[in-house]
């Protein structure tokens, strides 16, 4: 008989969401798991003690964290969202026929807020990974990310233009000449239209939307505006110990100085101790190299193919700061160039006479000649521990930990482009996509003893029991067969 569902709207209904989200969805589990309440005790300041109440700091975290579990990059659709799922609405203490915040508000407090609010947050999941023994902290990996900015290639503006129209405005003002009649420019003009034969960059052109953006390119893709992100990994567990973004028109060596004393601060709050760095060749410059001896870590980044760690047949003495060619002449200090390099010449007219001027690696118009960096000594370090069997490890092992880690935040925790702008904001982006992270991370994880009481032991199979078995499937393969007269 065919069935029929008829529906009728109750006018009273009772309902409870906390009978119908499943003990193991992941938003119950966090609310068992995390304590947002000290929420309101870092936010307290920014607010007044008069006007209207704002939307609860919880339930504004909680709904910023839905979004980048969701990989939902827009405000407007993280309330959507949450309207239609009851897990959700459990998780920020909302009921069914509750109204939500408006998505403009959710922008606005996320502007709010300084970044002190997020990093507290991060470091707060981060302390419970460690208490549940899932971070070791001794080794750390770090790589970058291009983060696409919320503004486009069609917005940029000339430098120049924009910087005389302000100087002129400023002066107006200054001088008092400036009326209702005088045309007064703005910063945040309509844009100009670029020349597509003017060759641009971010010394040249700007976006006036978004300002911190910078130009950048990865091989193989369009030029595009964009944001640095920096993400240092655990390598023990995979877990996120530290997040930072800067802007594009920065390279990883110039990043590497400013994290790693952070990173250090970060794991030592937790009572861990960080040793070792393990990073690509992008890290490599003499800043970097010295910043991690001054924080007593021992790095593994490979030098660039430009640095020379030997010169086939050429000694150097470091008594007379001299280099010693093949046939025994001295190429002696000349002095430092420019560009923080000591320079070591031998004679044209000694060059000459040589009988193996024709092989010489370093002879030049004037003669021998040898250019070396002032900071050779850390680089000589850096080349002497790359040989070593474990650094060739870590280097393979660093792919497989830091790579996958940054992949996951950009296709599934919502930051394959950002939804706000400006440095800070971005910041505050990538900190949650990480929080998000972690907290999966946290969810997943079993502790030995969890593992001892989730393993079921399965019970021994007599022969008996084997034997039962296999005559039962005989039976009913035979039951099966036709019957014939």
């Amino acid at each position: 008989m065919q069935g029929k569902k008829g529906y009728q709207e109750k006018l009273f209904i009772t309902f409870r969401l906390s009978d119908h989200v499943p003990q193991d969805n992941i938003y119950r589990r966090l609310n068992e798991t995390v304590d947002f309440s000290f929420l309101y005790r870092s936010t307290y300041t920014y607010y007044g003690k008069e006007g209207q109440k704002s939307i609860d700091p919880v339930v504004f975290m909680k709904l910023m964290l839905a979004g980048y579990l969701e990989n939902l990059n827009s405000d407007r659709r993280i309330i959507s969202m949450a309207r239609m799922r009851m897990d959700i609405l459990y998780f920020i203490g909302y009921d069914l026929d509750e109204e939500l915040p408006w998505h403009s508000t959710l922008s606005r407090t996320r502007q709010l807020y300084g970044q002190e609010v997020f990093t507290e947050l991060f470091k707060k999941v981060l302390k419970q990974c460690i208490d549940k023994g899932m971070v070791s902290g001794r080794r750390q990996a770090v790589d970058g990310v291009y983060l696409k900015a919320n503004a486009s290639m069609d917005s940029l503006v000339e430098r120049e233009i924009m910087a005389d129209a302000e100087d002129f405005s400023k002066e107006l003002s200054e001088q008092g000449e400036a009326s209702d009649d005088v045309v007064r420019f703005e910063s945040k003009s309509e844009p100009q239209e670029v020349i597509p034969n003017k060759k641009t960059g971010n010394k040249t052109h700007y976006s006036p939307s978004d300002p911190d953006a910078r130009m950048s390119v990865k091989p193989g893709k369009a030029v595009a505006l964009n944001y640095l992100g920096q993400v240092g990994v655990d390598m023990a567990s995979h877990t996120i110990t530290h997040v930072q973004v800067f802007t594009a028109d920065k390279r990883d060596c110039q990043c590497l100085p400013e994290m790693l004393p952070t990173m250090v601060n970060t794991l030592a709050a937790g009572g861990l101790k960080m040793q070792e760095i393990v990073a690509d060749t992008g890290y490599s410059s003499p800043d970097a190299l010295k910043s991690i001896e001054e924080n007593r870590l021992t790095g593994y980044i490979p030098n660039p193919k430009q640095v020379v760690y030997s010169r086939e047949g050429f000694i150097y003495d470091p008594q007379e700061n001299q280099y010693i060619c093949p046939v025994g002449e001295a190429l002696v200090y000349k002095g430092r160039s420019e560009v923080d390099t000591d320079i070591y010449r031998l004679s044209k007219r000694v060059c000459n006479e040589c009988s193996l001027k024709d092989q010489c690696s370093v002879m030049g118009a004037n003669g021998a000649s040898i250019r070396q960096t002032v900071d050779k000594a850390y680089y000589d370090r850096m080349h002497e521990r790359m040989q070593t069997r474990k650094a060739k490890i870590l280097m393979k092992k660093r792919q497989s930990t830091v790579e996958p880690v940054i992949g996951t935040l950009v296709d599934y925790l919502g930051i394959k482009k950002l939804r706000c702008k400006g440095l800070a904001q971005a910041n505050k982006c990538l900190t949650l996509a990480a929080v998000a992270y972690n907290l999966k991370k946290l969810l997943k994880h079993r502790t030995d003893a969890e593992l001892r009481k989730l393993q079921i032991h399965k019970p021994d199979i007599s022969f008996n029991d084997f034997t039962n078995s296999v005559a039962l499937f005989y039976r009913g393969w035979f039951n099966l067969l036709p019957i014939t007269q």
